[in-house]
């Protein structure tokens, strides 16, 4: 797989932009501000439908734009699609596929599939466990487009049933909703655990390969008792948990149970990392679940492009080396750094430089 036409208009800082790619490396330079993490970021869109920057689409709209569009022609090795975006600041996005409306956005996830790495990585071992959620269910969608489909009918559910709550009015319906909300959390919640014992194990050889003085491996903390790979008994234990805790959901005017309040705990040796691993210690942890989820894929017979955004300067000798190889073995990899000297020296590939809001092929 690999993107071989990037288009945006009216999208940050660039008013028109037409970017041929190639297979390879695509190396961006640019100092900060210039305009080249907005491009990695529109391709992350297309993969995902959101940005990893920010929780609103408003900041995608150039200032004085009501809408910003983002187009990409994809290679898949048997045919080249073109996805074509639109992002409004005050309504509904749209979208096409080989220039046909789609009915819902769900038929967008799979048709480009990404795995990044960027310094804001380090809230995943560091930030809240929104940001570990948000990492597996994007793995979760990677590897199984459908899961988009549940995870948005589980959220909207949430809603609902918080709004139900805070409200407290009509709360006989609770009922029916504990009932929607189980159905899809107990199916997160298993793929959730199913990805986990897959990735777990070769991310823990991962970075034994980088550190290998400690051992790291992964857990799933769960808001139901003995959650499992099986649906059906987690949505089960999932309303039952409801009933238990209805009266503090009440008072409280939240729900207390599902996957949205589920977590990742990373440990290393005997100790959580959070809180207890150094600076170096955490880069490594945060590079090793990136390295591992793309060996997973690929275990899983996918080929993602890859996204390194701004990783190099902050790396040592050893960490660099793991990406340069990762980065040779993709179909393609995207690249971008402040100045060429941040760079390792034996990375070759197309370079492009990025300067307010345009880019020229070097």
């Amino acid at each position: 797989m690999h993107l071989s036409h990037l288009s945006l208009k009216n999208y940050r800082s660039y008013t028109e932009l037409e970017l041929p790619l190639e297979k390879g490396i695509s190396i961006f330079i640019g100092r900060n501000g210039e305009g080249k993490t907005n491009i990695v970021e529109a391709i992350l869109y297309l993969a995902f439908l959101s940005s990893h920057r920010t929780s609103s689409d408003q900041p995608l709209v150039q200032l004085g734009s009501s809408s910003a569009y983002v187009r990409g022609k994809v290679d898949n090795g048997e045919r080249e699609i073109l996805v074509e975006l639109e992002i409004n600041a005050e309504k509904a996005n749209r979208a096409r596929v080989n220039q046909n409306p789609v009915r819902s956005q769900k038929e967008l996830y799979g048709i480009l599939q990404a795995i990044y790495f960027s310094p804001e990585d380090l809230d995943l071992v560091r930030g809240d466990p929104s940001e570990r959620r948000r990492f597996i269910d994007q793995l979760l969608i990677l590897r199984s487009p459908r899961m988009a489909g549940v995870i948005s009918d589980y959220e909207r559910a949430l809603r609902q049933r918080n709004s139900l709550l805070k409200s407290r009015s009509n709360l006989s319906s609770l009922e029916s909703w504990d009932q929607q909300m189980a159905s899809y959390g107990g199916e997160i919640v298993a793929a959730r655990i199913t990805t986990l014992n897959e990735l777990t194990p070769i991310f823990t050889g991962v970075y034994k390969e980088i550190s290998p003085e400690k051992s790291a491996f992964i857990t799933y903390k769960s808001s139901i008792e003995s959650a499992s790979t099986i649906p059906h008994e987690n949505t089960e234990r999932m309303i039952h948990k409801f009933s238990e805790v209805r009266n503090q959901e009440i008072d409280r005017g939240l729900t207390l149970v599902g996957p949205h309040r589920d977590d990742l705990l990373l440990m290393l040796g005997d100790h959580f990392v959070k809180g207890y691993a150094s600076h170096g210690e955490s880069w490594s942890i945060a590079l090793s679940l990136k390295l591992a989820s793309y060996q997973l894929l690929q275990d899983d017979g996918l080929k993602p492009i890859l996204i390194l955004d701004d990783v190099f300067s902050e790396l040592d000798e050893e960490r660099r080396h793991r990406l340069i190889a990762l980065a040779n073995s993709a179909e393609q990899t995207f690249i971008t750094v402040a100045v060429q000297s941040d760079l390792p020296p034996e990375l070759t590939g197309k370079f492009f430089a990025v300067k307010s809001g345009s880019v020229k092929s070097l």
